[in-house]
């Protein structure tokens, strides 16, 4: 068994695994990274990027069955969904490729297999029955998370998937049934739909899109049924049996059981983190409901282990996962950091219409007991937004009344994943009301939508 010294092993090269390796060297520090299956992970292989790349296709096939709106003619629109996964795959891809490069740049030693933490500066790497151990000063794990497969609802990858074999079918789906309505249900359910399936959506809680705001769900709800889509809040499987490869679903609304035949499920109900394996078991390291618990600083209990992304828990985000991986790395350099507030991070579903928010929504600042100022500016009252054909969307800001920050936004219509990083950086910056209405946002923009909103909040909006 050969042996390799590091100052740092990443576990995992993901979003928040490559880009800690690399910030690591660029710092540096002698750093290695250890990947059993793809570099960029989940999000750049099965996630983030595929999937963006296959709605880009439904939204523009959508579109184009509007063409008469925009003054132009459109005969025999058709998909070829085999040509949508082609381009999809090419671009993860490219990017999984691009990594590769940037890992090389910076001169990170990358090791493929299967990595076991046998002390607190040790791992073993493992592949092909052969292995080697190497030794680091320090180990940043970032192992990432799979999809929650719940008794009953196992995926066989025929009739019953999940986000993978949705993201490679051997078919186009007749009659969709999505569990779950979260971001990854959602936005399956919004490629599948835009293409022409039946799509059904249930959820257990009593509305879809449970982490966002109220409001902001409720108006997507509305959004989703003018499209087709049949949502069921307050819904569960009660029994799934397969026959004739058709899943028999038994289905459970509020009490009321009945009875439906679906030829594609997609299980979207959570995600697990990848815990096993790492030699956790042998370590003073706290693992809750599958996540591995750390300080504000990532740190996992034990000097010189991290945790970061998906395997560390909520928000389940790659950009969150990324500044986690630059924070530690900087951290272990000795330069000073700052933690993350989970609350300043912006989440992001790029079904149609696109939904983005930050900070608290409506119910926990009111939960909070804080006073606050709601302003909200509808789609219908922005030129651009009319100019586009994108009428139907709504912003909505949220201000402490006493002090004037800016506690949440909460977005859903066209480009909206895009506007909210405005109002990130404004809470970065500490921002107040008098910042942002004292702010010129050009025009036509959509942009324009946000001072509007945060003007409803103060009864001074100009164009409601």
């Amino acid at each position: 068994m050969s042996q390799d010294n590091f100052d740092v092993v990443v576990i995992g090269a993901g979003p928040g695994g490559y880009v800690a390796a690399i910030r690591s060297a660029q710092l540096g520090l002698k750093t290695a990274i250890v990947e059993r299956e793809h570099m960029g992970g989940i999000c750049l292989n099965w996630g983030c990027i595929p999937t963006k790349a296959m709605l880009r296709s439904a939204e523009i096939f959508h579109l184009m069955h509007r063409a008469n709106e925009f003054g132009l003619s459109a005969d025999k629109i058709s998909f070829d969904l085999k040509a949508i996964i082609k381009r999809s795959r090419g671009i993860s891809k490219q990017l999984n490729q691009g990594v590769t490069h940037l890992l090389k740049k910076n001169k990170v030693k990358t090791f493929i297999g299967e990595a076991t933490i046998l002390d607190k500066k040790k791992i073993k790497v493992s592949k092909d029955k052969k292995s080697q151990e190497l030794t680091a000063d320090n180990i940043i794990i970032a192992s990432g998370a799979r999809a929650r497969e719940l008794p009953g609802l196992e995926a066989d990858g025929k009739i019953v998937w999940t986000y993978k074999h949705a993201l490679t079918p051997s078919r186009m789906p007749k009659k969709l049934l999505v569990i779950g309505s979260g971001a990854i249900g959602i936005e399956f359910a919004s490629f599948y739909n835009n293409l022409g399936a039946d799509t059904t959506v249930i959820e257990v809680v009593d509305r879809i899109l449970p982490a966002e705001d109220n409001e902001i769900a409720s108006f997507a709800h509305k959004q989703f049924q003018k499209q087709g889509m049949k949502v069921l809040t307050q819904t569960s499987v009660k029994n799934l049996e397969l026959k004739n490869n058709i899943a028999h679903v038994e289905i459970d609304q509020s009490g009321e059981i009945k009875s439906e035949q679906f030829d594609t499920v997609i299980s979207a109900v959570g995600i697990v983190g990848n815990v096993e394996g790492l030699g956790l078991e042998k370590l003073p390291v706290k693992v809750e409901k599958s996540h591995i618990e750390t300080d504000s600083n990532c740190n996992v209990g034990i000097e010189g282990i991290y945790a970061i992304g998906d395997v560390a828990g909520a928000p389940w985000l790659a950009h969150k996962a990324s500044h986690e991986g630059v924070m530690v790395a900087e951290l272990i350099a000795g330069q000073k950091v700052h933690a993350i507030e989970p609350r300043t991070i912006a989440g992001c579903t790029y079904c149609t219409p696109q939904i983005a928010s930050v900070g608290l929504t409506e119910e926990d600042a009111k939960k909070k007991g804080l006073k606050i100022k709601i302003g909200r500016f509808p789609f219908i009252g922005n030129g651009k937004a009319i100019a586009l054909g994108e009428e139907e969307g709504l912003i909505k800001t949220i201000f402490d009344s006493e002090t004037g920050e800016l506690l949440g936004a909460h977005m859903v219509g066209a480009e909206v994943t895009e506007l909210i990083q405005g109002y990130v950086l404004g809470q970065k910056l500490e921002t107040t009301e008098e910042d942002l209405i004292s702010t010129i946002f050009p025009h036509p923009t959509l942009s324009e939508m946000m001072h509007e909103s945060v003007l409803d909040a103060y009864d001074r909006a100009i164009h409601i």
